[in-house]
């Protein structure tokens, strides 16, 4: 992998290696097309692998990609104040992910199929069907669709239809039957929608025996454009395109108005924004293309090509016709029996300090955390913050019966939560109405902390228990998310919880210093500065240091420059990085030494989690924040001390398994980055399997 380099802070005649973040960002994307690839991945879990790169890369071109697409086009003076020529990365997304999206059909064409075919499970398109077939796909084309399709001819560009953000289409090349010139008939373009956002996308046929015949939507479209949608022309040929817009609501930095209002208004903007994508079927003629691209004033930057089908995100609904033997193994979560028994959850907080780990762990601890706290009448308030919820919430009807049975109850609600705000403004209205006081965010900085207070009266005091976690407080994600969340009723730590809700409800800074919790917008960037230094001050006199870093993404320059100075005075650096990393391991004088190593398996890794040796006394803190800029410098969040030496060490026994990781850890060494990490001789470390298993022998012991 080439990197880039960008000026050091500190020194301006040095460069140092530094990967952009979008870049940084496709490679980890790859990873999950990986999984895909991955034979020893169960068929289906495969197919769902196709429907994340595919959601991940929408989102990623309707929020990065448009973002570089607006800095190109700012003015020369502003551009040449950034540390990097956006009209490059553009460049070098789009051939980036030109070539992935090569591979994405290899593997859907080449293995997906062929593979389904081998459990009797085909894809068929409109041109195999049998007589029978086809009879069903005309009835159900007239009698479902035939309302949603919105056939629009294209007329010497006197037409110009409105692509509807990330709708499905299909552009059509048709003549007329009867053209006044036989010699010589004109060719016409047409644009049908593909309704796929009011019919499922996959249907099955009828079929004989044990064959399970489906019928992509698309296809269906395909058969009955010509007797439907345009009788007296012959359609030539169809391809499919699809539009993505720029989904960024450009609110952050609004420091006046009510916030609330403008993010409503920016929300009913944000599928009709300017274009970041246009994707088409890579067999289109290239005249075609050309129309196409004059009629929705497109630039040859705005294009992708990709196979046959888009929207591919749409494969989480593929049919699996209950064939559990094509999906993962069950590990279901296990029971945290100390929180979920016990009589009162606050006696067992009150004795020691709990680590919840799910999805290997039930969420049901934390739930019962809430509606305890709701239905004791000792409890007095309860605070929260919000910055993305489920839909339908145990933890909001707690907050929600707390409130009706005369509780205080405070709700912090993030707005800014990029794609749950309309979630979140839901919520908030709920709230308000149950009689909660609900603050919502703060203009140019979002609350990005995952932590929550209850006060509960106790031999006529006060008592506090918190929880703080790496993960929102979401019980759907929490299915699929690795995260930690610390239960405690350590004053050293509730105290600081308390003072850092009573920071989001007043808007006044804190009387007294955060000496435990690294709080964003207060202590945090200079608290990690000082633990990474003093590293460096212990390597330079002789003595071990070492530095175990976990996280979605790092991406800070300065914080990465410090890392190469540590790595440089003789720390032992591992990182364990699932997404953005713009640190460049492997670079003599800078990263030579420094392990880097990502894993992407069937749960998503969204812990964080960092150890500072501390001459043996190890540091260990879990963590809201990333080491990106926006989470070091523009938002609130959470670094909380693991205190408890058993809950202390049970964090560097997984962070082991991790780095020990040779069936789905993949190296991120410059020269073989993305490489999967093989163990040599019999035993497979599996860090997911590992890590269920490692708390399965806990509850056996227990």
């Amino acid at each position: 992998m080439k990197y880039s380099t960008i000026k050091s802070s500190r020194q301006s005649k040095l460069d140092i290696p530094y990967t952009h973040r979008d870049i940084s960002w496709l490679d980890f994307n790859f990873r999950v097309l990986q999984e895909a690839r991955d034979p020893s991945v169960p068929l289906f879990e495969r197919i769902k692998f196709l429907a994340i790169y595919s959601n991940n890369l929408d989102e990623f071109f309707r929020v990065r990609v448009a973002n570089n697409r607006n800095l190109h086009r700012i003015g020369k003076k502003t551009r040449k104040r950034l540390d990097f020529d956006p009209r490059q990365i553009l460049k070098d997304v789009v051939e980036i992910v030109n070539q992935q999206q090569i591979m994405f059909n290899e593997i859907f064409e080449d293995e997906i199929l062929p593979e389904l075919k081998t459990h009797n499970i085909e894809l068929l398109r409109k041109d195999q069907l049998s007589e029978q077939q086809m009879e069903f796909i005309d009835e159900f084309f007239q009698e479902n669709m035939l309302p949603f399709v919105q056939p629009v001819l294209l007329v010497d560009f006197k037409v110009r239809p409105f692509l509807n953000n990330g709708a499905l289409y299909l552009a059509i090349l048709l003549q007329e039957l009867n053209p006044g010139d036989d010699t010589n008939p004109k060719q016409d373009y047409a644009i049908v929608k593909i309704p796929s956002d009011h019919l499922p996308r996959f249907i099955q046929l009828p079929s004989i025996g044990d064959k399970k015949d489906i019928i992509i939507l698309d296809e269906i479209v395909r058969h009955s454009i010509e007797k439907y949608l345009f009788p007296g022309y012959t359609i030539i040929d169809s391809y499919s395109i699809k539009l993505t817009r720029d989904a960024e609501l450009y609110i952050d930095d609004e420091y006046s108005g009510d916030l609330i209002e403008k993010i409503k208004k920016s929300l009913n903007k944000r599928n009709v924004g300017p274009a970041s994508r246009f994707i088409y079927d890579r067999s289109m003629p290239a005249e075609m293309l050309d129309y196409l691209m004059e009629l929705f004033s497109l630039e040859p930057i705005d294009i992708l090509q990709e196979g046959r089908y888009h929207n591919n995100s749409d494969f989480f609904k593929f049919p699996d016709f209950d064939l559990h033997h094509l999906k993962n193994h069950p590990m279901p979560p296990i029971p945290y029996p100390a929180l979920e028994d016990a009589e009162c959850i606050f006696d067992a907080i009150a004795k020691r300090d709990h680590l919840n780990h799910p999805p290997y762990h039930s969420y049901e601890s934390v739930i019962r955390f809430f509606e305890q706290a709701a239905s004791d009448p000792d409890v007095t308030h309860l605070k929260v913050v919000q910055y993305r919820v489920a839909r339908k919430s145990r933890i909001m009807e707690a907050l929600i019966k707390a409130a009706k049975a005369g509780k205080q109850v405070t709700v912090f609600i993030e707005v800014k939560a990029r794609f749950d705000e309309e979630m979140n403004l839901m919520w908030g209205e709920r709230l308000q109405k149950a009689g909660i006081n609900v603050h919502y965010s703060f203009p140019g900085l979002k609350v990005h902390s995952k932590i929550a207070l209850i006060s509960k009266v106790e031999d006529n005091q006060p008592v506090l228990y918190t929880y703080l976690s790496t993960g929102n407080f979401h019980e759907d994600t929490v299915k699929v998310y690795s995260d930690l969340g610390l239960f405690t009723a350590d004053k050293r730590i509730t105290s600081e919880v308390a003072r850092l809700f009573h920071f989001l409800e007043t808007v006044k800074l804190p009387k007294e210093d955060f000496d435990h919790l690294l709080v964003g917008q207060f202590n945090l960037r200079s608290e990690l500065v000082r633990l990474v230094k003093k590293e460096i001050e212990v390597a330079k006199n002789g003595q071990d240091a070492r530095i175990i870093l976990k996280m979605n993404s790092l991406q800070d320059p300065s914080m990465i420059e410090l890392l190469y100075e540590a790595h440089n005075a003789g720390v032992k650096i591992d990182l364990i990085i699932r997404g953005i990393n713009s640190l460049v391991p492997g670079v003599l004088g800078f990263s030579e030494k420094i392990n880097a190593i990502s894993i992407v398996d069937r749960f998503l890794e969204h812990a964080r989690v960092f150890v500072f040796h501390n001459q043996g006394e190890e540091n260990v803190y879990i963590s809201s924040a990333d080491w990106m800029v926006r989470n070091l410098s523009y938002r609130i969040e959470t670094v909380v001390p693991i205190l408890d030496p058993y809950l202390k060490k049970e964090i560097l026994d997984l962070l082991q398994i991790q780095l020990r990781d040779n069936v789905k850890s993949r190296d991120l060494h410059f020269e073989k980055i993305n490489n999967y990490r093989t163990g040599k001789g019999d035993l497979n470390i599996r860090t997911q399997h590992e890590t269920y298993y490692y708390y399965k022998r806990k509850e056996d012991i227990s």
